[in-house]
């Protein structure tokens, strides 16, 4: 098979094009981080993050994030076209620091969650979640 040099720089173009774009998506969910947390420093720990390590759907992927003593809990969905997917706060009144909900995943890519603490502190947690297709495992 024989490609034209107009074919052959188009498949050049395609591949850097699928070569770039997880870093574009990557710097997306790193901006939102940036935006919630002003870019002060996170610390590890102190965020619980339930996610399951393999979803067969990934249009229903439950997961809950909890976070004594936080006054606000962000969720991140790294590898989705746009990232956020929610942001939960806690007034004074909250009998605990915690939330559920379903989230819709584009494929296998790390969810992350990080809480602004009641000191004014960050702290972050990620969990990597496998998509498969038709609950197959692969």
């Amino acid at each position: 098979m024989e490609f034209s040099r107009r074919e052959t720089l188009a498949m050049g173009l395609g591949a850097a094009v699928v070569t770039v774009l997880p870093f574009r998506v990557t710097a997306a969910a790193d901006d939102r981080i940036a935006a919630f947390t002003g870019g002060a420093e996170m610390a590890e720990g102190g965020v619980t993050l339930n996610a399951p390590e393999i979803a067969e759907n990934g249009n229903t992927v439950p997961i809950s994030v909890e976070a004594p003593g936080a006054t606000a809990i962000l969720v991140l969905a790294a590898g989705n076209p746009e990232p956020g997917v929610a942001t939960f706060n806690f007034g004074p009144g909250a009998a605990q620091q915690a939330a559920s909900t379903r989230i819709r995943l584009a494929g296998t890519q790390d969810v992350v969650a990080v809480a602004k603490l009641a000191d004014g502190s960050f702290a972050k947690v990620s969990a990597t979640v496998k998509v498969t297709i038709g609950g197959c495992g692969g």
